[in-house]
């Protein structure tokens, strides 16, 4: 019956799966509580939607002025021609002699007015560009810019890479898993878990961006999230019912024992995925504290991915693990020819119980090192700067790119990052003259007035994407008059960028609070918990360590291939921050549960340590070579973006798995001895009973 349900559950939502790519939105990348907001909400109703979401069409001629040919004229109407017939164009801007018309006349800026919201503008920019750049002929080019183009060049080279990146992710992901579960049977499970899951998390995701604007990304960010929890919830359900049936004694493959192995795996190992999904859910839970809909909605998406990977861990694991009882082990690999049958993982198993028996011996060494390792790794952290991405993060040959230069090269560095100041009408002339005296101000054009509000071109001297820009947008709202408000895509980036950093502080504290509390109800132990979040934080840490010396300070652009910016993006300490803390609290549960289900039964210290680190240990490390060799093939990919976030979750995977869970944790376990597992009476009795023990 599961079986048929969970059937009807993937085709419902698999037949609104294919639309996900196509109807997901492209924009969002925005602080909604802004004054960069407020100016383009203005911008929409009063001023035709001028503003950051409006399309720039670069129109250039190589042989001379554009007027001067009647080429030239004739691809400048028929540019202005294929934007009217457009139904997110609310109006066409021709050049203006000046300000969108070079001083040679060779160059031209065609600006179409945004008659829908940001979303749509993106996907009516990724339409338009193919068409707009046909046009051009007889030496004369045509090239659609600005902040949509950018947009949606940069989210179709990300998705394309990201794309790559998963299919070639999957053949290496299921020879790990084969090698890790040691039979093809027991390697599919992830993989259908995985299936599900997306399943059920992509449909989802189509419905709700009928409610409410869904970033694309949380498509991508949904994949990733159900390949890893998919894996690393069935390798921990797999390896504790291979257990529950050697209990049991099920070698005959009676179906009372098969069920008893069944219920003693989930009332043990499927308690702990169930703790471990409420703490990744409430670390991208603590991201929608962000106020950006792009945050809130990625969030959503891998919420969603998690949620139906969960259900299907819970229910349809079971079920098949349940008809499947000793079939599990079918097609039994051998890495060697005339290696013995023993059970999967037997030699690993083996391995980790010498390290756990080290470990117990010589704890402080063993912790002094692991210490020195993380503190090695996330010194460099200490000088991390952060920035939004400048131009360089799509292709030089992306359309986008192609048009920023050439109106850099025509108008000068500003021009791309034209600032949209709104002054109420009644002050337009003391901020004309602020305007003409404020440093950083390259040129100011006014602008129409309508509805008490007056708009103004403000062309800085500087890229949009330079801390000189940032300065100036800094020194225009102080200057101007009260009620102005400053805007345009440059603004934006500034804004979303102070948010981040704003924001940051709160999220961390949030997700080190709410790890603290799920881990304490789970191992009803204090000083286990504060260590878990505290020893998640360092490896948190140690990533982005890494990830200055390599995206901040240049080092291995030449192997990883890209240009260095001199900073990391703005988004990847928090969203990318969150997402490793949820991953790494996987690895802390499945630990800490299996030692505390010993403990339960023993309450023997030692025989808890040696025996989480022999059994869950083969978990972490199977799973973490699985996430490392995922997230290395982002790394791989083209644009920069996925890089990052391979890079960042691939370190701080290896450090958490390696260091924090195999070293660190358990000489937490042996230093604290029987105090690692009290709690105090007062505080046994506000928590609720949570057994691990079958």
């Amino acid at each position: 019956m599961v079986l048929v349900v969970w059937a009807l559950v993937v085709v419902a939502f698999g037949v609104f799966a294919p639309k996900a790519t196509s109807s997901l939105a492209g924009a969002g990348w925005v602080s909604s509580t802004s004054q960069s907001v407020r100016a383009r909400q203005v911008i929409q109703r009063d001023f035709a939607g001028l503003g950051s979401s409006a399309l720039e069409v670069v129109v250039h001629d190589r042989q001379g002025p554009l007027e001067a040919s009647a080429a030239g004229r004739q691809v400048l109407a028929s540019v202005e021609a294929t934007l009217r017939r457009d139904s997110a164009v609310s109006v066409v801007e021709p050049p203006t002699p000046g300000l969108t018309l070079s001083r040679d006349g060779r160059t031209a800026v065609v600006t179409a007015g945004a008659k829908v919201g940001p979303n749509r503008m993106v996907k009516a920019a990724g339409a338009l560009a193919a068409p707009l750049a046909r046009l051009g002929r007889d030496g004369v080019s045509v090239t659609l810019t600005g902040d949509s183009a950018l947009w949606a060049d940069f989210n179709s080279a990300n998705h394309s890479a990201m794309m790559r990146s998963e299919m070639l992710s999957w053949p290496v992901t299921l020879a790990i898993l084969v090698v890790a579960f040691g039979s093809v049977v027991a390697a599919g499970l992830p993989l259908m878990l995985t299936l599900a899951g997306l399943a059920v998390a992509a449909g989802a995701l189509v419905l709700v961006n009928h409610l409410t604007p869904t970033s694309i990304w949380a498509l991508n960010f949904a994949l990733m999230f159900a390949l890893a929890l998919g894996i690393d919830y069935a390798l921990f359900l797999v390896v504790r019912f291979r257990a529950a049936l050697a209990h049991h004694r099920a070698e005959d493959g009676a179906p009372d024992a098969v069920v008893a192995a069944v219920a003693e795996t989930m009332g043990t190992a499927g308690k702990a995925v169930a703790f471990s999904a409420l703490t990744v859910l409430a670390s991208l839970g603590s991201i929608l504290l962000v106020p950006s809909p792009a945050f809130r909605s990625m969030a959503l998406g891998i919420m969603l991915a998690v949620v139906a990977v969960l259900a299907a861990t819970l229910t349809l694991l079971p079920a098949v693990l349940g008809r499947l009882g000793l079939a599990i082990d079918r097609g039994r690999v051998r890495l060697r020819r005339h290696a013995p049958a023993h059970p999967a993982g037997h030699r690993l198993e083996s391995a980790l119980h010498r390290v756990g028996r080290g470990l117990w011996r010589h704890p402080l060494p063993a912790a002094l090192g692991a210490l020195a390792v993380l503190a090695l790794a996330a010194w460099p952290a200490l000088g991390l700067r952060t920035a939004m991405p400048s131009i360089t993060i799509i292709p030089p040959t992306a359309n986008a790119r192609v048009g920023y230069e050439q109106i850099v090269t025509a108008f000068g560095p500003g021009a791309p990052g034209t600032l949209d100041v709104l002054v109420p009408a009644a002050e337009e002339h003391d901020a004309l003259t602020t305007l003409a005296r404020l440093p950083g101000v390259a040129a100011s054009v006014p602008g129409p007035t309508h509805a008490g509000w007056t708009l103004n071109e403000v062309v800085p001297t500087t890229g949009p994407s330079t801390p000189a820009t940032a300065a100036t947008i800094g020194r225009l709202r102080r200057a101007l008059p009260q009620g102005s408000l400053v805007g345009g895509a440059a603004a934006e980036n500034v804004d979303l960028q102070h948010t981040l950093a704003a924001k940051t502080p709160l999220v961390y504290g949030v997700l080190l609070g709410m790890g603290f509390l799920l881990l304490l109800v789970a191992l009803q132990a204090p000083l286990l918990a504060l260590a878990g979040v505290l020893l998640t934080g360092l490896s948190v840490a140690g990533a982005f360590g890494v990830a200055r010396l390599i995206f901040q300070d240049g080092h291995l652009a030449g192997l990883l291939h890209f240009t260095p910016q001199g900073f990391v993006d703005a988004w990847a300490p928090l969203f990318f921050g969150a997402m490793v803390f949820g991953v790494a609290m996987d690895y802390t549960l499945f630990l800490l549960s299996a030692a505390k289900e010993r403990f339960e039964r023993s309450a023997d210290p030692e025989h808890a340590m040696l025996g989480s680190v022999r059994t869950s240990g083969r978990v972490v490390v199977s799973a973490a070579a699985v996430m490392i060799a995922v997230f290395l093939t982002f790394a791989l990919s083209g644009p920069l973006a996925p890089k990052e976030m391979g890079v960042v979750l691939a370190v701080a995977v290896a450090l958490d798995a390696l260091v924090v869970r195999l070293v660190l944790l358990p000489v937490v376990l042996r230093l604290g001895h029987h105090r690692a597992w009290h709690c105090p009476p007062w505080l046994a009795r506000l928590l609720p009973a949570v057994r691990f023990s079958h």
